[in-house]
């Protein structure tokens, strides 16, 4: 009977560390890929002219802001109170209009580099995707972030019920509010 029990022992831890040596682990450094890819450069190209044009914007409004001022400064003198301070009043609003479009303009060109990253990162986890699947690995890890950028479901535990249980949380969270 001990013999019975030590063979199937044996043959027990025999057969997990064999499918522990199965698993295949990869790696990759992700941003290097994207960063090669002809669409990665074409967005550059696309937001420099889109940044170029806002940049064209703001400087016109500059312009103006500039004029205006010298103009200012080389009549005040000249002009009474109230149109004086009307003149103020336009040149501090100017001066605001600078700012509140530096700030659209930044929050714009962001968001454009968003909409124009997005696809070029979804077709390189794609990629990732098929080549980790083809090659039967179980995880890919992505070393310019720290994080995995492929895993195989059926052969990676979620551990995170375990640990619900452990911090004694008893429901699983609400799925996040859509923005």
């Amino acid at each position: 009977m001990k013999k019975v029990i030590k063979l199937a022992l044996v043959l027990t831890l025999a057969m997990c560390s064999t499918s522990l040596y199965a698993q295949k682990f990869a790696r990759i450094n992700l941003q290097e890929i994207i960063f090669s890819m002809p669409e990665f450069t074409q967005m550059q190209t696309d937001l420099e002219a889109f940044s170029k044009e806002l940049g064209e914007q703001l400087e016109a409004i500059q312009v103006e802001f500039n004029n205006k001022a010298a103009e200012f400064q080389k009549n005040r003198a000249t002009l009474n109170e109230s149109v004086r301070n009307l003149k103020e009043k336009e040149l501090q609003d100017l001066q605001q209009r600078y700012v509140d479009f530096q700030q659209i303009a930044q929050q714009d060109i962001d968001k454009k580099q968003g909409e124009l990253f997005q696809p070029i990162h979804v077709k390189a986890a794609e990629a990732v995707k098929k080549v980790a699947a083809a090659g039967g690995y179980t995880a890919v890890f992505d070393i310019s972030s720290n994080s995995l950028a492929y895993y195989n479901e059926s052969t990676v535990v979620d551990i995170a019920p375990a640990v619900r249980a452990e911090l004694g949380i008893k429901e699983a969270p609400a799925a996040p509010a859509a923005q």
